[in-house]
């Protein structure tokens, strides 16, 4: 495959308006693309984060006290910024984690900068309420319940989607007057630094929002220090439970991975329901934390299901995914390999049979369809975070179609805190 690098990147740190090197370990990263170095940057050191901290504790009240109209000035121009740049930050994604560079446009114009723009104007809707006294028996006194800015928010976004994730955030955060110390993954470090050049670019006044680079030390600080008021996290639930427990009284909003189903009832149109399935399980190669891990099929439609599902992945194109007329590309790491061999692997010894795929070259991982799967294996309980569609045969319903209906909406309401996963239910209304 072809370089794909044209220059070396490097990350840094963006402390009170400033950038400067980390002062940490120097941190070298290959692309999933073909393996040839793409970058490096430095770790922030403690003594850094403290800093960006303290910078944005600093500001935080004066920035409250900026005009709502001014800071949606700043905002829009972040927003235009973007649009400039869009291709550029979209090559960046694909280089930085292998997704197609139409997933990355998608993430970047669609569900990254669009944010931006989405905060001006839900942001201006944003109100307290007005409330009756219930403390007298009287029409004369009214209780007037406003919003204050929380303080200092720290931002902790993952690798699979990194300008999406942290634009779900960090827009909304300062449009009400909160301040920012913003980690991405130590993998995508030189989208996170794209993303915050879109506010430094604008002209957002030093300290309102901070960029540092690390891994679990630096992301500690961020959870665990006096001056963070609140905790923004996306990545694994099982690093989630750990933040929970860290963070004590801060504010806390946690979107984390599971293993949510797609539902395909006796009475679905197969057609609609394996193009989600497509969609669900192989998009962005399956590392998304709402992807659909398990597909249950009832049993009367399941060998229909199977064999057009087939049919519809062969026609996936595996390959450069700087190509525009690929359709997935490499997985973003060599972790991610092993999860999926390992899952394959167990679920082949307990009696599951692949039917499609199964194989890989380096990180290049064919979509994987595997059939006669429950949910005692690996794949029918852990999220596997890869492009593999188990299907789980069932024969009765468990519970009320209109319950299960509910639910699926339950989660999917759910996910904007605390995602369990996302469970999609195809099939007509009881």
């Amino acid at each position: 495959m072809k370089q794909t690098a044209s220059k070396t990147l490097y990350a840094k740190t963006f402390i009170n308006g400033k950038w400067m090197d980390g002062e940490g370990d120097l941190v070298t990263l290959t692309s999933p693309v073909d393996g040839n170095v793409l970058g490096s940057y430095q770790n922030s050191s403690l003594e850094q984060v403290e800093l960006a901290i303290k910078s944005a504790k600093e500001v935080q009240k004066k920035w409250a006290e900026v005009p709502l109209l001014d800071k949606l000035d700043l905002l829009q121009k972040a927003h235009e910024i973007g649009k400039q740049y869009g291709e550029e930050i979209a090559q960046t994604i694909t280089l930085e984690m292998g997704k197609t560079i139409t997933e990355a446009r998608e993430e970047v114009y669609e569900l990254g900068i669009s944010n931006i723009e989405h905060t001006i104007g839900e942001v201006q809707r944003f109100r307290g309420w007005t409330l009756p006294s219930t403390f007298e028996r009287t029409n004369n006194k009214r209780i007037y319940v406003t919003h204050a800015p929380i303080g200092v928010i720290s931002a902790i976004t993952p690798w699979n989607f990194p300008i999406s994730l942290a634009a779900e955030i960090i827009p909304y955060a300062l449009a009400v007057g909160n301040t920012i110390v913003f980690k991405p993954s130590e993998t995508t470090p030189f989208s996170g630094e794209w993303f915050v050049r879109l506010f430094d670019e604008a002209g957002f006044p030093p300290g309102v929002i901070n960029l540092v680079h690390g891994k679990g030390d630096v992301g500690n600080k961020l959870v665990t220090h006096q001056d963070v008021r609140g905790v923004c996290f996306t990545g694994s639930a099982a690093v989630g439970e750990k933040i929970s427990q860290a963070a004590g009284l801060r504010r806390t909003l946690l979107e984390l991975g599971g293993n949510g189903p797609q539902i395909v009832m006796e009475d679905a149109n197969l057609e609609e329901a394996v193009e989600a399935a497509v969609n669900g399980c192989f998009y962005n190669a399956g590392q998304v934390c709402t992807a659909a891990e398990r597909v249950l099929v009832h049993e009367s439609v399941h060998d229909d299901f199977v064999q057009l599902l087939i049919e519809r992945t062969k026609k996936i194109r595996l390959g450069n995914p700087l190509e525009d007329d690929t359709q997935m590309g490499p997985l973003s790491s060599q972790n991610i390999v092993n999860k999926m061999n390992e899952h394959i692997e167990d679920a082949v010894s307990k009696g599951a049979h692949v039917v499609y795929g199964g194989g890989h070259d380096g990180l290049y991982y064919k979509p994987t369809i595997l059939i006669n799967c429950n949910q005692s294996m690996l794949l029918g309980k852990d999220e596997t975070f890869g492009p593999i569609a188990p299907i789980i045969k069932f024969r009765t319903e468990g519970r009320s179609r209109r319950d299960c209906q509910r639910y699926s909406v339950w989660l999917n309401l759910f996910c904007l805190y605390i995602e369990p996963g996302r469970c999609l239910v195809y099939g007509r209304p009881s």
